[in-house]
């Protein structure tokens, strides 16, 4: 097998892993349909509404982006930088543009996938940081938060299952 035909199945895998959920929901399925008052509310507790869940996915995924693309690239201050302030959006207008900028931002992240000749060369800028473990990161972040929408939808009543 050349090595060519290894990567290509290697970064179609990691698309995959990106944009269909295979062993849960994806992202979109997770924010589909949830009524706007719902997207401020902190059931039993919480810490963070789905609002805020949804902008630390946005802020998080950008922030990658801008590391595996940018050599001049500044690190934002933990954990101040990464979670929004407000509960909710200001309104639907805002809450959409945030799930289309987490959307356009992870296309343009997987074109960078589709056009990278070494997922496993180290960043110039970066402490050994490469574009394999980057496409990883934001899998397991946005998967990980996209389960904790779904407890929440769960809570609130408004998840289909």
């Amino acid at each position: 097998m050349k090595e060519t035909s290894v990567n290509h199945q290697l970064i179609t895998e990691l698309i995959s892993l990106l944009t269909r959920g295979n062993a849960h929901v994806t992202f979109n399925e997770a924010v589909n349909n949830i009524p706007f008052e719902d997207l401020g509310k902190k059931p039993a507790d919480l810490p963070y509404s789905i609002w805020q869940i949804t902008e630390h996915i946005r802020i998080a995924q950008k922030d990658i982006l801008d590391f595996s693309v940018n050599h001049n690239y500044k690190e934002l201050n933990w954990p101040d930088d990464y979670w929004p302030k407000n509960i909710a959006p200001g309104d639907e207008a805002e809450w959409q543009s945030c799930i289309r900028k987490i959307n356009n931002d992870l296309n343009e992240f997987i074109e960078l996938l589709k056009n990278t000749e070494d997922l496993y060369k180290p960043f110039e800028h970066g402490k050994g940081q490469n574009l394999l473990r980057e496409t990883l990161l934001i899998a397991d972040h946005t998967s990980y938060h996209t389960g904790e929408i779904v407890i929440i939808r769960r809570l609130l009543g408004n998840w289909k299952n």
